[in-house]
């Protein structure tokens, strides 16, 4: 089987990638695919005895079923919780988009299937000329839409599912997160995001920000799609 990358990006930060990421992982996991991960660029991480270390990128390595050390995963850290690309410069440390290509190969040729986390929403910045879309796009992967069910959720994912198809990325399918408890007319506007993206919907995930992990993979798994 030839190795598959999907790409997992969000309407915007704070979606819950992280939480789809992991669920991808451990759905093709369950369907006896070899599974790699991947938090190419990540703000936000702790200082630890053995270097800086994010959570996301740690979730995202538990979830898989390849072997690889944390440096594999996240290939570039930051500290401060803010864009990695304000956080490069002000750590005086470029991102180095060839190195992360170079990382995602040999990461990826050790499995069926990796999934790579995005930082922020679609078209978050890498460098001064670089997004993430661009990441993306260079290493030929498919994509997962993360829709934050909140209100403006309509405008951002249309605008995503846009820019995405745009750039002649296919859109694998979107998951519907619900990250406000409050949120008015949940049902309403996923009928409208149904209506309007063409893509299919994976997932409707409810608030459950304690949720188990297995439990997002359980449902991703009803509409999992599969390499090839």
């Amino acid at each position: 089987m030839k190795p598959w990358g999907v790409f997992v990006t969000g309407t915007d930060t704070g979606v819950g990638k992280t939480r789809i990421a992991a669920g991808l992982c451990r759905a093709y996991a369950a369907r006896g695919l070899r599974v790699a991960a991947m938090k190419p660029i990540a703000s936000g991480s702790a200082r630890t005895r053995a270097g800086l270390r994010n959570d996301d990128a740690l979730e995202l390595q538990r979830a898989m079923t390849v072997r690889a050390r944390y440096a594999e995963v996240n290939p570039c850290a930051f500290e401060p919780a803010i864009a990695p690309h304000i956080a490069a410069a002000e750590a005086g440390t470029p991102v180095d988009i060839d190195a992360l290509g170079r990382a995602y190969r040999r990461l990826s040729a050790r499995g069926d299937v990796t999934v790579v986390e995005g930082a922020g929403g679609w078209l978050a910045p890498i460098d001064a000329e670089r997004s993430f879309a661009d990441l993306a796009a260079d290493w030929g992967l498919d994509v997962v839409l993360v829709v934050g069910l909140r209100l403006g959720c309509l405008n951002h994912a249309l605008l995503t599912a846009e820019s995405i198809e745009r750039r002649g990325l296919r859109l694998l399918g979107w998951v519907g997160n619900t990250i406000d408890s409050r949120f008015e007319r949940r049902t309403e506007n996923l009928a409208s995001l149904r209506a309007r993206l063409a893509a299919p919907c994976l997932a409707e995930l409810p608030y459950a920000p304690a949720d188990d992990p297995q439990a997002v993979a359980r449902a991703l798994g009803e509409r999992l799609v599969l390499p090839g």
